[in-house]
């Protein structure tokens, strides 16, 4: 993005702020002794504070993923990079941001801590985009635009060409979060991330990596952008222990796919388990690493699973997933649990 139109975006107070400067950042050589931030000397390697430009797993990240490093932003789960954003690039009860019902809960959340306008246009019947309300929502002080695609928790990715279509009418931010890409069939928009400077994409080391422990997403948008969140964030916000993790798990590159083959192989048996129930109303179609079921009565259900320790989401309560709950794919020995204890569910006479 252009630095005259990202400038127009920004908040005044962010364009004019000196970020902290580190001891870190402003040795970035190498040295046998350290004396420059005030670490005790002793219980290495966790005395030291973290690289707080994380380059080494972004060295990393940009090779898995084929973007450059100046494109990438490493925060503390992809909740960081939403909530910086919002503070970016959104004034405190002036601003707007415009974002789809029902989606992933935090993007109101975070809009609401920030004292920002959340305005949410109602996906249609089937779980699409509704592009043309989208863009009606949006007025002249909308500076971004939350999506998710595939959709938590409605489990489908939105048509590529309708993702299009908003990244070139909106004149803001475009936040596209693809947390659950790895598990779709076509791919996202990150190897045509450099034709959209408006657009960010979150991703995630939580979900197909296996690492939600670990608390790591990534932002990936144009240079001007990474700059920005960088320039606001706090100074050390990975911590060492976290970035060490991920190094070593990001160099066992095949786990992931056998994992991801795994739990798409588990879905296509546990949709098929799912439908065979007659108090299962509809499993929808699902791009992401869990189903969004429809049941007679998803309480009664819910609490009978909790009763045999097993736990799904109920969902009944969001907009346009009356009676669903939302269930991860587990492991074989997991959803047979699952499967068994539906099998002892007897539905209570309406």
């Amino acid at each position: 993005m252009k630095m005259t139109e990202l400038d127009k975006l920004l908040r005044d107070n962010i364009k004019r702020l000196i970020p902290y400067s580190s001891a870190r950042n402003e040795f970035k050589g190498d040295a046998s002794v350290f004396l420059d931030a005030n670490e005790n000397p002793y219980n290495e390697p966790i005395n030291r504070y973290p690289d707080p430009l994380q380059t080494r797993l972004k060295m990393e990240i940009a090779r898995i993923k084929q973007i450059a490093p100046s494109s990438i932003f490493i925060g503390n789960g992809s909740d960081e990079a939403i909530d910086l954003l919002i503070r970016a690039f959104c004034e405190p009860g002036l601003d707007n941001i415009v974002s789809i019902d029902p989606t992933y809960g935090m993007y109101s959340v975070c809009a609401n801590i920030n004292n920002i306008e959340f305005r949410k246009v109602l996906l249609t019947p089937s779980f699409e985009l509704d592009v043309k309300s989208l863009l009606s929502a949006t007025d002249a002080h909308t500076k971004i635009i939350f999506l998710c695609s595939p959709n938590n928790p409605t489990s489908n990715r939105f048509s590529a060409d309708a993702i299009r279509k908003v990244l070139h009418t909106f004149r803001g931010i475009v936040l596209l979060d693809e947390a659950y890409i790895d598990f779709s069939p076509e791919e996202g928009f990150l190897p045509s991330l450099a034709s959209h400077p408006n657009l960010v994409i979150l991703q995630t080391l939580s979900k197909a990596w296996g690492m939600a422990g670990i608390r790591l997403g990534m932002a990936f948008a144009d240079a001007g952008i990474i700059d920005v969140l960088t320039k606001i964030k706090y100074p050390y916000n990975i911590n060492i222990l976290t970035l060490e993790t991920a190094l070593r798990s990001l160099s066992n590159s095949m786990g992931p796919q056998k994992w991801i083959s795994a739990i798409l192989q588990q879905k296509i048996l546990l949709e098929k388990e799912l439908n065979s129930f007659s108090f299962v109303l509809r499993v929808f179609p699902s791009d992401a690493n869990f189903l969004l079921v429809k049941f007679e009565n998803p309480r009664e259900l819910y609490q009978h699973l909790a009763g045999q320790k097993i736990i799904v989401r109920d969902r009944s309560g969001m907009s346009l997933c009356e009676g669903c709950l939302r269930i991860t794919v587990g492991t074989a020995d997991e959803n047979a649990r699952l499967l068994e204890a539906m099998k002892a569910y007897q539905p209570s006479q309406k």
